[in-house]
């Protein structure tokens, strides 16, 4: 299967739009990505949930309405919100423009057929069996009202599944979003293994994200051996208590990253967000909190997908993703691990640390408790008995340390040194 050399960075539309994402919305943030993002290493513009609904205009599902669909129960874009994809043509042209810009496409499905193929009885490319025959009528999304499962032990399941991701390969598509799947194991498995077998078989190298979390531990070998990332939370939103809990996932999850599989933390709710339903909203983060977030999810490399609305981005949120230490660390991370959580000068303070593929340490430091405070991390809690230099990767101020890397934190907030031998 592919295996990306990289955690995969990016834009979804999710956090900002929805269902309600359009053509001419896509275009402007790929525009944006391609002219100011590109060169550091961003590169996935993603199209995220019902993208084949013709009235989404919200976070929010209409139910059992009627989807955009081809003779074969494939959904297909829909023509009023993305008019590229009119006579057939789907996604293809909208990724190849995006192609053209240098960046690659990726969209959102649900695991299953859709509802509407199974109740039209449509035929299955490749089969002659129809979508009532292959659909399993008692497996349905909680929370989604669009699929059915796909009995998947029916040759006309697999090749079901074999169809929509040779449709997928034809439009360009480099990434896909599979949901309603991860933490449905271990009752939706073998869905899921035929699902990722037909994406192998496709002829075009595509990374596969599973989501929604939490995903389940004891299916991280699974996870690993036919995905490329996989949701360690539900939807995470732009809330403290949730970016606090993702201390205690990350450590769960932090020892399955490795060479072409990463665990996600989820997208980064950041910028103009939640546009579908206020055009003023932007992310409840501080600026110490978005600096914690983005350091987390750097050490213990997970995906870097942006969740906010790019053209709106004011100068900080730019820093936070062009920050070229910070980004290396993302890249160069290895091993990551937590050296303890421990109250401190009557704060709560985490500290993590990783090595770095091309030598020396990363450290990070965090004040995850409700109160600034000063820490002192001696070298030998990092069974480091040499003077080393540190460079703090936000500032870029460095020094020489032979004892301990002492630093004050606000309350919410991060920094992180690279170590190196002096």
């Amino acid at each position: 299967m592919y295996r990306p050399q990289k955690a995969p960075m990016g834009w979804n539309s999710w956090d900002c739009y929805g269902a309600s994402v359009t053509e001419d919305i896509v275009r402007k943030n790929a525009e944006f990505m391609a002219e100011n993002l590109k060169e550091y290493g961003w590169e996935y513009i993603v199209v995220d949930i019902q993208w084949y609904e013709p009235g989404a205009v919200s976070h929010e599902y209409r139910p059992f309405v009627r989807l955009c669909m081809d003779e074969y129960g494939r959904l297909l874009p829909a023509p009023n919100r993305f008019p590229s994809s009119a006579d057939g043509k789907g996604f293809a042209p909208l990724a190849e423009y995006i192609h053209s810009l240098g960046l690659k496409f990726g969209i959102h499905i649900m695991r299953g057929i859709p509802r509407q193929a199974a109740m039209d009885d449509t035929g299955i490319l490749g089969s002659d069996m129809t979508a009532g025959e292959v659909a399993r009528f008692n497996s349905i999304c909680a929370w989604n009202p669009d699929m059915y499962g796909v009995d998947v032990s029916k040759d006309g399941g697999k090749a079901y599944y074999e169809s929509i991701f040779k449709l997928y390969a034809s439009w360009g598509v480099d990434l896909i979003k599979c949901d309603d799947i991860c933490r449905e194991l271990p009752h939706e498995e073998e869905e899921l293994k035929v699902l990722a077998e037909a994406l192998d078989n496709c002829g075009r190298d595509m990374v596969l994200s599973l989501s929604p979390g939490p995903a389940l531990i004891e299916k991280a070998e699974l996870y690993k051996e036919i995905s490329n990332m996989w949701r360690i939370t539900d939807d995470f939103w732009d809330d403290w208590k949730l970016l606090y809990a993702m201390f205690e996932r990350a450590e769960k999850w932090s020892i399955h990253a490795g060479a072409g599989h990463y665990p996600d933390a989820d997208m980064l709710p950041i910028g103009p967000i939640k546009q579908d339903y206020d055009k003023s909203n932007r992310t409840a983060f501080t600026e110490d909190e978005q600096i914690t977030m983005m350091t987390l999810w750097s050490i213990i490399r997970s995906p870097l997908i942006i969740g906010g609305e790019m053209t709106g981005f004011d100068d900080f949120t730019m820093g936070l993703l062009t920050n070229e230490d910070i980004l290396r660390m993302h890249r160069n991370s290895r091993h990551a691990h937590q050296v303890f959580r421990r109250d401190i000068n009557g704060s709560e303070f985490v500290v993590w640390c990783a090595a770095s593929s091309e030598g020396g340490m990363y450290v990070a430091l965090f004040n995850i408790g409700e109160a600034d405070a000063k820490i002192q991390l001696p070298l030998s809690e990092l069974e480091i008995n040499i003077p080393v230099n540190a460079t703090e990767l936000w500032s870029g101020q460095s020094g020489d340390v032979s004892d301990s890397v002492d630093v004050i934190l606000p309350r919410h907030g991060a920094r992180v040194f690279y170590l190196n031998t002096v």
